[in-house]
C-alpha cells in the first residue's frame, strides 16, 4: 500500500493520491455501458490478457457479471502480472459462475481459435505489449461473430511513464503489419530507453535494471511498444473497419473504446467520433488530447 502512494505521489503528486483516493469511492462508469450491456448479457467472450479489474463489478466497464462464460488468451504460463497460469476450464472471471477456457499462446496471432466464435472480445492495456498491434486486432476482430464487440482498453500517454514519447501513427502501424513484425522486435529500445520516465515507474528500478527488464522483453513482455492518445486509438479500430459506439478517455490514464463489427456489407461510419474538422464525440481529461502537453 505505501508503494503504490509513493508512486501516486510521484506521479501525480498530492492531486494524483487525492484521484486515486476519489476513484476508489466512486469508481469511473463508461457513460454508455447501460445502453450497451445487452450486448454482454449471457453472451460468450474472449479477453486477451487480464483478468482486469476495469471489467469487474466495480470497474468502467462492468461485463463479468454479465457474461455467461468469458475465456482467456495469456502469452505464457507464468506472466509478471498474474503470476502462474494452468490451461484449461481455469479462467475465473466471476465466482458465481463456471470458468472460462484458458488457452496460452500468443494474443496476435489466435489459429487455435476458430472463426467467429465470440460474442465480444476484451482487452484492458494488451495492445500496447503487442509489437504488431493491427495484425493482432485483426485477429480479435476475425474471432468476433458479425454484430459481436470489441471492447478496447488502452493506456493513455499522459497518464503514464509514457507521457515524453511521441504518439504513434496509424502509418507506423501498417508499415509494422506489412512487414511483418514479431514479438521478439526491438525496434523501439532506443526511444523507450531515452523517454521512459521511471519517476512515473517505481517498480521499474533504476535505469539500468528497466534496461536490463526491455532487453528481456520477449519472456517478459513488460514494454510499451507503441504509445497511444484518444484520438489514435479511435483510428487503429476505425482502420480495422469496425463501427465505433462508445469512446471515454478517463482518469488516471485509460482509453476505452467500444466498437461492433459490421455483417457483410453494412454501411460503417465513424466520422462522428474521427473528423478532425469539428469536435469529436468525445471528451478527455488528457492535455495531448486537446492539442497541448
Amino acid at each position: 500500500m505505501l508503494k503504490a502512494v509513493v508512486g501516486l505521489l510521484r506521479s501525480g503528486g498530492l492531486e494524483g493520491v487525492a484521484g486515486a483516493a476519489w476513484r476508489r469511492l466512486r469508481p469511473t462508469r463508461l457513460a454508455a455501458f447501460g445502453e450497451l450491456r445487452a450486448s454482454f448479457q449471457a453472451r460468450v467472450g474472449l479477453e486477451l490478457g487480464g483478468p482486469s479489474p476495469l471489467f469487474g463489478p466495480r470497474g468502467a466497464i462492468p461485463v463479468y457479471p454479465l457474461a455467461a462464460r468469458i475465456d482467456n488468451c495469456n502469452f505464457a504460463a507464468h506472466t509478471v502480472w498474474e503470476g502462474a497460469i494452468t490451461a484449461g476450464d481455469s479462467f475465473v472471471f466471476n465466482p458465481a459462475v463456471a470458468p472460462g477456457r484458458q488457452f496460452v499462446g500468443e494474443a496476435g496471432s489466435l489459429e487455435f481459435i476458430s472463426d467467429a466464435a465470440y460474442d465480444f472480445v476484451l482487452s484492458s492495456h494488451c495492445l500496447e505489449h503487442l509489437a504488431n498491434p493491427l495484425r493482432g486486432l485483426a485477429e480479435w476482430t476475425r474471432v468476433l461473430k458479425d454484430d459481436g464487440n470489441l471492447v478496447l482498453v488502452v493506456p493513455h500517454k499522459d497518464g503514464t511513464f509514457d507521457h515524453r514519447r511521441p504518439t504513434t501513427t496509424l502509418a507506423h502501424l501498417v508499415e509494422d503489419r506489412d512487414c511483418g513484425v514479431d514479438e521478439g522486435d526491438l525496434t523501439h529500445m532506443d526511444e523507450i530507453l531515452r523517454l521512459h520516465d521511471l519517476a512515473r515507474d517505481p517498480g521499474a528500478g533504476d535505469a539500468r535494471a528497466f534496461a536490463e527488464r526491455s532487453r528481456d522483453n520477449l519472456r517478459n513482455r513488460c514494454l510499451h511498444h507503441h504509445v497511444f492518445d484518444t484520438r489514435s486509438t479511435v483510428g487503429v479500430v476505425a482502420h480495422l473497419g469496425l463501427q465505433v459506439l462508445a469512446v471515454q478517455a478517463f482518469r488516471p490514464f485509460h482509453i476505452a473504446v467500444i466498437a461492433r463489427k459490421p455483417a457483410a456489407g453494412a454501411r460503417v461510419d465513424n466520422t462522428r467520433f474521427t473528423d478532425p474538422a469539428s469536435a469529436p464525440a468525445w471528451r478527455s481529461p488528457f492535455p495531448s488530447d486537446r492539442g497541448a502537453r
